[in-house]
Parts: C-alpha cells; sequence; structure tokens
C-alpha cells in the first residue's frame, strides 16, 4: 500500500456518502497543509458466482475500470472542495475493513460516509463504519449531517481515560476551526444502572452535581492552559450522555467521543455512547481510541 503517514485517509465505495466524505475530509486537510488519500478496496462478497465459480476475467477487469472511475470522481469532489490540495488514490486488493485498519496505524485521521454503497439514506451507520470506528488506531470520523454545518465542537467527558484522549483531540479540532469548545459531562446513564447486578447498585451512592462538576474541572485541568484561545462552555447536567450528545450534535459542527467510557466492559470496543452517535448524530462524529488501545 501506498505510504499514508500523516494523510487523512477516506474509504472510497462509490457512494454519494463516500463523496461527502472525500469533500469533508478536502476541506479538513487543506488548512492543516495535510495530504489527502482516497483508498478503495475489494468487496470479499464478489470473488464468487454462485457456490464455487470463480467470475470471468473480463468481468473483474469491468469491475476494476468501476473503481477507478469512482475513484477519479471522489478525487475530482475533493479538489473541488480544496482546489490546491495534494491528493492521491489507491487500489488495495483488500476488504474494506482490515485494509482501513492497517492504514489507520499510519494516518492521521480515517474518514467514512455515514453509509456506504448498499446503505440508504437516512438510515444508520454501515458495518464498515462501526468496524473501524472500533478498531481504528488513529482517530476516526464518520461524516453525518448537513455538508457545511457550522457551530462549536462538543465533546463527551466523563473522567474515564479514554474521554482524556477524546478532550485533547477536540480542543485541537476546535483550534483549527477557531471556534468554541463544549465539554459535555452528563452524569446519570440509567443503562448502565440496569447491566449491572441490582445487588452493587444499592450499593452506589448517587454522586452530586457538584462532585460531577469537579470531574470535569479536573478532566479540563491543562487543556485551556494549552489551548488559550479556545473559548470553552462547560456543561453539567444529569441525564444520559448519548441523549445530550445526540441533542448537542443538532448545533455542533462535530462531536468527539472516546470509543468506550467509563459504563464499559472491558473486552467491548464500543460503548454505547459512540454508537448512538455513528447512528443517529445530526453531524459529523470523530471517535477517538486511547493511545494504548490494543
Amino acid at each position: 500500500m501506498t505510504d499514508s503517514t500523516g494523510a487523512i485517509v477516506v474509504g472510497i465505495d462509490g457512494s454519494a456518502q463516500a463523496l461527502r466524505a472525500a469533500r469533508w475530509a478536502a476541506a479538513e486537510a487543506a488548512p492543516r497543509n495535510l495530504p489527502l488519500h482516497l483508498v478503495s478496496g475489494i468487496d470479499p462478497t464478489l470473488g464468487y458466482y454462485g457456490p464455487s465459480l470463480p467470475i470471468p476475467q473480463d468481468a473483474f477487469d469491468a469491475m476494476e475500470r468501476v473503481v477507478q472511475q469512482q475513484l477519479a470522481e471522489a478525487s475530482a469532489a475533493a479538489r473541488e472542495a480544496a482546489p490546491d490540495l495534494a491528493v492521491t488514490t489507491e487500489r488495495v486488493g483488500m476488504p474494506p475493513v482490515p485494509m482501513l485498519i492497517e492504514l489507520s496505524q499510519r494516518a492521521r485521521m480515517i474518514v467514512l460516509g455515514a453509509s456506504g454503497r448498499g446503505g440508504f439514506e437516512g438510515m444508520l451507520a454501515g458495518s464498515t463504519a462501526v468496524s473501524v470506528a472500533a478498531r481504528g488506531a488513529c482517530p476516526v470520523v464518520i461524516v453525518r449531517g448537513d455538508e457545511g454545518q457550522s457551530g462549536p465542537v462538543v465533546v463527551g467527558v466523563d473522567g474515564s481515560p479514554t474521554s482524556v484522549s477524546a478532550l485533547g483531540v477536540a480542543f485541537d479540532e476546535a483550534a483549527w476551526r477557531r471556534t468554541s469548545l463544549v465539554a459535555v459531562h452528563a452524569w446519570s446513564d440509567m443503562d448502565y444502572a440496569t447491566i449491572v447486578p441490582w445487588e452493587y447498585a444499592l450499593l452506589e451512592t448517587e454522586p452530586s452535581g457538584q462532585e460531577q462538576a469537579r470531574v470535569l474541572a479536573e478532566s479540563l485541568a491543562g487543556w485551556q492552559e494549552k489551548y488559550p484561545d479556545v473559548s470553552v462552555e462547560r456543561v453539567v447536567v444529569k441525564d444520559r450522555p448519548r441523549r445530550q450528545l445526540l441533542e448537542w450534535s443538532a448545533r455542533a459542527q462535530l462531536v468527539v467521543v472516546g470509543s468506550r467510557g467509563r459504563g464499559g466492559f472491558r473486552g467491548l470496543l464500543l460503548g454505547s455512547t459512540s454508537q448512538a452517535l455513528l447512528h443517529y448524530a445530526r453531524c459529523p462524529v470523530l471517535v477517538v481510541r486511547p493511545q494504548d488501545a490494543g
């Protein structure tokens, strides 16, 4: 594969959502002087025709021509959004998910459409988007909502190591976009209470709002000094995190969230809050995994 170190990488599959992702990524890459790399993988379901008969060579050749056309269209869309941007394209002989996860080891960011070629407008995020967001080594953006949506950058904070990583990315994004940051700490996640044994729930005492405000303040400590030009609004509210972040997504230009927060179990790659945002957010969603995640 082409060296994509430090690039913003976009998965292309010929869908309208992928073209939107290419335009969004181009607008992100240009002001940061980052290269844009558009990639297309091989659909593993297209290898055979019938029970075990391989597809004829001419059919493969026709498919390759279609893919190259799709990459050319995505490249044109990216250059329309950012005319002077360095754009490269590549057809990789791997299924999309392992291809993108491998590229995420070196990329600055992976960008995907909310649903791929098999999806429908307004439906849930596709399997590729969810899988890469759960396992990608670098930040992964799922492009949702209206193009060119304005507003602040919104980040979910729960005091977990993953949300600390998300905070750093969110401050950086707000600084590049020259916009404000809204740090949301929603501290009554009833979904979590329903999935632990009731004996433990009886032992739990709900922390006060003052204590939860302290959690947010401690999480933000140091970041505002590092990014003095970023205005920060603190939101501490007794509510489910996903409901708060989904509401904020209607008036944000980007929502940043950790892949798994304090309510997750070891071994789960993607928490319920990040899952809900990938499926229902009304703006692009950036999912961050902790640096030492395996």
